[in-house]
């Protein structure tokens, strides 16, 4: 059984059909938000970055919120092997104590520590990261918007309320709540159109690096809202994956190049808050030259639990039961890598390639 599925829009699809894939073929790479389930890319974002892409010269597009800008930024790094292993093993070993008389953990508390696994685990290789001679990196967070730019205890709660309550009509209607922030390292721009919810674009820069990379992945009420992060307009940023979970992006609108997608499932979901409809999750003709790499669903059901990891995991595991778990899943996940190496090694066969 394969534990590899890949996918592909009718562009992409006709382009491997007719010349394979090659690195040079594939200019923008995206990276979902979705917590621990990322851990299940391990291997194969090792295989990928560290391997298959390193060769390129040419200019390549990294857009990552929450995990997946943790793992783009990982990309970017001197030795993106190791990178990508010790974000496995410090994801899989993160551990909050809360605070005496609480069951949890405080926001606050949860945010200092992941600051200074932030800064651990990227303060020496800041600037090299930002300057990549060819891979630019785009870190996208969520800046509130009306009831939620300040951040505050009393307005944020009412601000989500109304947020969800306005998903629920019309992905359109996050707008009103929450605006996009892409910040990009320096070089050529995203070359994107993202006309769906009002943007705003920022250089990725050594003093809003870490701010940045923290915002995105600040989930609400979970971790605090960063505020105010330099080279931005001021407010309160949260988590990039409430405005773009999947990257569910119109990349049709790019010029030239493939979109590679290394993803933990096979829809693409536009918003967290999208997950509970699934008319969103439909492809659409902006997808039309990407080329996504999916965990065989067959395979998953014999990981650890039959599942990828998850959030809950969190609360329904004791530590080690979930650093077994995890661990076990991110060693069996070496067979996504397998899986695309071998179909790269027997030139591409489009047999093998299903529609999204």
């Amino acid at each position: 059984m394969k534990a590899l599925h890949i996918h592909a829009g009718p562009l992409a699809r006709k382009h491997i059909e007719q010349h394979g894939l090659k690195p040079n073929d594939v200019r923008l790479i995206p990276a979902a938000a979705g917590g621990p389930k990322g851990l299940i890319l391990s291997h194969l974002d090792r295989q990928l970055f560290g391997q298959w892409l390193a060769p390129t010269r040419h200019t390549l597009h990294l857009v990552g919120a929450s995990i997946g800008a943790w793992r783009m930024a990982a990309a970017t790094m001197p030795a993106p092997e190791q990178a990508f292993a010790r974000l496995a093993h410090d994801y899989i070993h993160q551990h909050y104590e809360p605070e005496a008389g609480r069951k949890m953990p405080s926001p606050q508390r949860i945010s200092a520590s992941f600051s200074q696994a932030l800064d651990t685990f990227f303060g020496a290789h800041t600037d090299g990261i930002l300057a990549h001679p060819n891979w630019r990196l785009h870190v996208v967070t969520a800046r509130g918007r009306h009831l939620l730019r300040p951040g505050s205890t009393v307005r944020t709660p009412i601000g989500f309320t109304g947020l969800v309550m306005g998903n629920a009509l019309s992905r359109r209607s996050v707008g009103a709540f929450l605006e996009r922030n892409v910040f990009s390292s320096a070089g050529e721009a995203l070359p994107v159109t993202l006309r769906d919810l009002p943007t705003a674009r920022w250089a990725l820069t050594a003093e809003n690096f870490r701010p940045a990379l923290q915002a995105s992945c600040s989930i609400p009420f979970l971790l605090d809202a960063v505020r105010d992060i330099p080279g931005a307009s001021k407010g309160a940023h949260w988590d990039g994956g409430l405005v773009d979970y999947h990257f569910h992006w119109n990349y049709s609108s790019m010029d030239t190049g493939l979109v590679l997608y290394p993803h933990f499932q096979q829809s693409i979901v536009p918003g967290w808050l999208d997950k509970a409809f699934k008319r969103r999750h439909v492809p659409t003709p902006g997808l039309s030259n990407l080329i996504l790499l999916a965990p065989n669903p067959d395979w998953v059901a014999k990981l650890p639990g039959g599942k990828l990891p998850d959030r809950n995991d969190f609360t329904g595991m004791d530590f080690g039961q979930r650093v077994r778990h995890w661990s076990r899943a991110v060693a069996e996940s070496e067979r996504l890598a397998q899986d695309w190496a071998d179909w790269l090694d027997q030139g591409c066969p489009i047999g093998e390639v299903r529609a999204l």
